[in-house]
């Protein structure tokens, strides 16, 4: 059986290279991690896996980009993957968008930019996920607290 993917999607580069190297850097040998750079990209690859039977743990998205939003993308998603989980990575303390995301994306965590360091605001939101399956956490990074 295929390891099960981490897809994140985001349209600029440098945050999809880092973003794609820290959930390399911590969960590649239990997951195999993808990544698109708009959210048609992104169905067309679960189009792809869903072929193939291969099954999607988790969905890391931004919210901002152009043409799908993150929640639209998710909203998407979820008809294929209900049980993959679902967070949204945005650099904008975007309220309406949380509760958009929280509501129709049914989104277990709402990141901000930036999530360095990844072992402090990253992977203990991601493993907190994936262990009790609670949804709409909001996390703050220290740099974006108000």
């Amino acid at each position: 059986m295929p390891k099960p993917v981490m897809l994140t999607v985001d349209d600029d580069p440098e945050v999809l290279r880092a973003i794609e190297r820290d959930l390399r850097q911590r969960y590649a040998d239990r997951y195999r991690v993808l990544r698109a750079d708009s959210g048609q990209a992104a169905l067309e690859a679960l189009d792809h896996l869903k072929k193939r039977n291969e099954p999607v743990a988790l969905f890391l998205v931004d919210q901002r980009m152009p043409q799908m939003t993150g929640v639209a993308f998710l909203s998407a998603a979820i008809k294929s993957y209900p049980d993959a989980k679902r967070s949204l990575l945005t650099a904008y303390a975007d309220t309406d968008a949380a509760i958009r995301a929280i509501n129709d994306a049914k989104i277990h965590h709402y990141l901000l930019k930036p999530w360095d360091p990844p072992e402090q605001n990253l992977y203990p939101v991601l493993t907190i996920c994936w262990r009790t399956g609670r949804r709409a956490t909001i996390r703050r990074s220290p740099d974006c607290a108000s």
